[in-house]
């Protein structure tokens, strides 16, 4: 069994928001996966709230570059170690730079995107800063003559291309405007996928027995959270943050608009960066000298 680390009972306190004892407790019977801890306490109803979906510790920003027709646009996230360095000229230079790249060729492998100019420019920029510059993810959106609306928020923290048919360019931007702020899933209900939609009928069928109603009551229970949960993640069935008595399809019927596909980038959402005791590593220096 895996060892449960004072780290991670940390962790785990506070993406639920509970003691640290139940924390621990947590962790032990679920062997160390602090996943598998958060989806035992969710199904007991034991967990306040999962309010970190993961450490979002990684610095950096995410990159638009976008058509000014609107037919096509690319966005890519680019890593450093430092909110500092991700404020530096010369690093901000090179993110520009691997979305051009990225726009021009189409080209969405970062492996692909470094090869050439950009691999050597970003050798160099790593030597002069002295911090590791990843770039992390890229995609572009555009085809079939629909068009493509971005927006970017918080200092380059978040960025969103949305592909969509009918409307205007104002329905572009708050559409791209509502998915930064919102953080739907998926298009449509239909769109969320078996597994996930299986997991949250899981978890949602453990809490209602706890309840220890008769099965029939628990089964339409299971069936309204499912509803709910599919209406919190589906772009359609949103309010719009500009008018949240209205739901996002409402406003796409009325302006004759459908949308095809959207991408929201975060920066560092999903990363997990070792967090160090820097008064713990001086002491083990001075130690060893």
């Amino acid at each position: 069994m895996a060892e449960v680390t004072a780290a991670m009972v940390k962790e785990l306190r506070e993406r639920t928001g509970l003691g640290m004892m139940e924390c621990k407790k947590a962790l032990v019977a679920a062997e160390g996966s602090i996943e598998q801890a958060i989806e035992d306490l969710r199904k007991s109803g034991a967990a306040k709230a999962a309010k970190k979906a993961g450490r979002v510790a990684a610095e950096g920003v995410v990159i638009v570059r976008a058509a000014e027709d609107g037919s096509q646009a690319a966005m890519v996230e680019i890593n450093s170690e430092t909110d500092f360095v991700a404020r530096d000229d010369g690093f901000l230079a090179f993110a520009e730079q691997v979305a051009e790249k990225a726009f021009t060729s189409r080209e969405t492998a970062v492996e692909k995107l470094l090869e050439g100019d950009l691999g050597a420019a970003r050798e160099n920029l790593v030597q002069k800063i002295g911090e590791n510059i990843s770039p992390r993810r890229a995609v572009v959106l555009g085809s079939g003559g629909r068009r493509v609306a971005s927006y970017v928020h918080g200092n380059n923290r978040i960025g969103v291309l949305v592909e969509f048919e009918g409307g205007d360019d104002e329905l572009g931007r708050d559409l791209a405007m509502h998915i930064a702020a919102s953080n739907p899933l998926v298009v449509n209900p239909d769109d969320v996928a078996g597994d996930v939609l299986a997991k949250e009928r899981e978890i949602y069928t453990a809490q209602a027995q706890e309840s220890g109603k008769p099965d029939n009551i628990i089964e339409k229970m299971v069936e309204g959270r499912v509803r709910k949960f599919l209406e919190e993640v589906s772009l359609v069935k949103q309010g719009f943050v500009k008018d949240p008595d209205q739901k996002i399809e409402a406003l796409l019927k009325s302006k004759g608009a459908t949308v095809h596909a959207f991408v929201r980038f975060e920066v560092g959402e999903g990363i997990e960066k070792e967090e160090s005791d820097f008064a713990a590593e001086v002491m083990a220096q001075a130690r060893g000298a």
